[in-house]
């Protein structure tokens, strides 16, 4: 929401200070920031402006080193409105005025989407590599990723495994050999692919 932003106490007691001008389309508010001690702020819309816009009330009190908003209602216009808003502080002893501007809404857009035509066109595909290929880029990017001392070390353990196997002759060493070197193939094959 566009927020007209107001100071009070500022550079002095009872001194206002605001911007010369406002500019909205839609309902707004004002916001009074008391930079010291609590005050009473009067708030009027001209008459031009009066006709459009509204707030609850138009006496307002700010506590010390406070913010208070004011919400402003807007009734839809036809033209753009130019009127002024006059602030007054310390019982009518300073005011300002501030020149406040409602227009028109910009047209909205219709809830179209463009589309471009070249994403009417699937996508063209690069044709599937021979295995060669695919075997070659799959060795190359085990080389980029450190694989092959990773597979050495696998081919080893299960190299181990196997003798291991053979010298103690279980069936229970045969299993675990087995289960290694299965794991060892997937993890290398992953590693590739």
């Amino acid at each position: 929401m566009p927020t007209l932003e107001v100071e009070l106490n500022g550079n002095g007691v009872h001194h206002i200070d605001a911007p010369d001008r406002f500019t909205t389309t839609k309902p707004f508010s004002i916001a009074l920031a008391n930079r010291g001690r609590s005050t009473h702020v009067h708030l009027r819309f001209d008459d031009t402006l009066d006709r459009v816009v509204t707030i609850d009330e138009v006496n307002h009190f700010v506590e010390d080193e406070g913010v208070k908003r004011i919400h402003v209602s807007k009734r839809d216009v036809d033209e753009p409105i130019r009127g002024k808003l006059q602030v007054v502080t310390g019982y009518g002893s300073n005011s300002v005025y501030v020149d406040v501007m409602i227009e028109l809404p910009a047209e909205e857009a219709p809830d179209e989407v463009l589309v471009d035509e070249r994403l009417s066109k699937p996508p063209e595909r690069s044709p599937a590599q021979p295995p060669s290929q695919q075997a070659g880029a799959a060795l190359d990017r085990l080389i980029e990723r450190g694989g092959i001392a990773a597979l050495l070390l696998g081919f080893l353990a299960v190299g181990l495994g196997i003798a291991l196997a053979f010298a103690v002759d279980s069936a229970l060493v045969f299993l675990v050999v087995g289960a290694v070197l299965t794991v060892t193939l997937a993890v290398a094959l992953l590693l590739v692919w």
